[in-house]
């Protein structure tokens, strides 16, 4: 059992942010019932990647990651008697969540205000763009967003180029972690105190909190990091660099100028170590796009594998840059359990990424994988809430539960 057995968590969040706040206390133990709507369904239900190219809300890869371990109960929540249902689970719930846009939970009748009054031992927590209060806290948020306005865009990109997105929505996974976190301290601080409390997360704010050096050079010097690549200020020759294969590539770094002696007689060059253009740090600096020339040269000639071997066993980090395939057939990742291969009821048994840890004392499992549509309605209704069945059946012939 994880450590949060016996914690229950009305979860309320869609899309990716709240989702993956979620996921890691569900990783833990805790019993997480996602509240979904009826109208209006998790858009992640709805993008692929698909199973075998077949779509459908129960088949979404992307859905069925982000919300392994989970159950799924479906409200009318436009309707009273939904909205009910709903506070009846809060207050018998340890945690609440959503990450809606701010002011959306008060008014569907679900605010902090409503709920703490159900239920005053609560931890809820808000994962909105902007925060709850303050002149953009109404705006709609979406992670890609979050990229530009951290700052994060600025730092990112090549020498000479104009800023560049990251790639992903990273606002999302890393507003996710820090919820998680949160929720975390305020489970402990009510197992001291008794009191529960409301976190109000700011996904904006919890993405700069990555970007120390680029911030704080700002505020310490007034000056803006210039955009570098993958070049390092204290090491070179540092990157990712092209190897033998199709859009094979490498990553290496060299950390000081005894690691520079080790990297030339590693290539057979022994005697660039006294070249003056690469003797030294400062050296190589001045002269790193002829630097990088001569390192492309060699490991472009030799797979990812055959350059890793060579240059880790004289101390050289070096590893490849692994493609989603790569990873899926990692035999490190294997032989430590990383992946959860779990029969779903629609997709069948489908290799999933599992929990990034482990503890002790607290083993922690993927115990079921993600819920289809409203498959534990009829678990919600009779076995927490106390309702009888023909209360369960009129719930559903009316729309109210699916």
């Amino acid at each position: 059992m994880g450590p949060l057995a016996g914690i229950r968590v009305a979860d309320f969040t869609w899309v990716w942010a709240g989702p993956h706040a979620t996921l890691q206390l569900a990783h833990l133990g805790a019993e997480v019932i996602r509240v979904e709507a009826l109208q209006r369904p998790c858009v992640t239900r709805l993008l692929p990647p698909w199973p075998d190219g077949i779509p459908g809300a129960n088949r979404s890869g992307y859905f069925n990651q982000f919300n392994q371990g989970k159950r799924s109960i479906v409200l009318d929540l436009k309707t009273p008697e939904g909205v009910d249902l709903a506070r009846r689970l809060v207050a018998c719930s340890d945690v609440a969540a959503e990450n809606f846009a701010a002011g959306v939970m008060d008014r569907l009748g679900l605010g902090w205000e409503v709920l703490r009054a159900l239920n005053p031992r609560l931890v809820m927590i808000a994962l909105s763009g902007y925060g709850a209060y303050g002149p953009e806290h109404e705006f709609v948020s979406y992670g890609p967003a979050q990229v530009p306005l951290s700052g994060m865009s600025s730092l990112t990109g090549y020498r000479g180029w104009p800023p560049m997105h990251v790639g992903i929505s990273y606002g999302d996974p890393n507003g996710g972690i820090h919820g998680a976190f949160a929720v975390l301290a305020a489970l402990w601080h009510r197992e001291r105190t008794g009191e529960g409390q409301y976190i109000d997360l700011s996904q904006w704010e919890t993405t700069m909190a990555v970007l120390p050096e680029g911030i704080m050079d700002a505020v310490m010097n007034g000056v803006a990091p210039e955009r570098n690549g993958n070049r390092d200020r204290w090491m070179a020759p540092h990157g990712i660099f092209r190897a033998a294969g199709d859009e094979r590539w490498i990553a290496l770094a060299v950390r000081d100028d005894d690691e520079w002696r080790r990297f030339a007689a590693a290539i057979g060059a022994p005697e660039l170590a006294g070249d003056a253009r690469f003797a030294t740090l400062a050296a190589r600096k001045a002269n790193e796009d002829a630097l990088e020339d001569l390192v492309t040269a060699w490991t472009a000639a030799r797979s990812p594998d055959e350059t890793t071997a060579l240059l880790q066993r004289v101390g050289i980090a070096a590893f490849p840059a692994l493609s989603n395939r790569d990873i899926c057939e990692d035999a490190h990742l294997r032989e430590r359990g990383f992946f959860v291969e779990l029969e779903h009821p629609e997709v069948g048994v489908r290799r999933h990424l599992g929990i990034p840890w482990r503890m002790s004392e607290t083993p922690c499992a993927v115990e079921r994988p993600a819920p289809c549509v409203g498959e534990a309605t009829d678990y919600v209704l009779g076995e927490i809430l106390g309702l009888d069945t023909a209360t369960c059946d009129d719930l559903r012939a009316r729309g109210i539960v699916a």
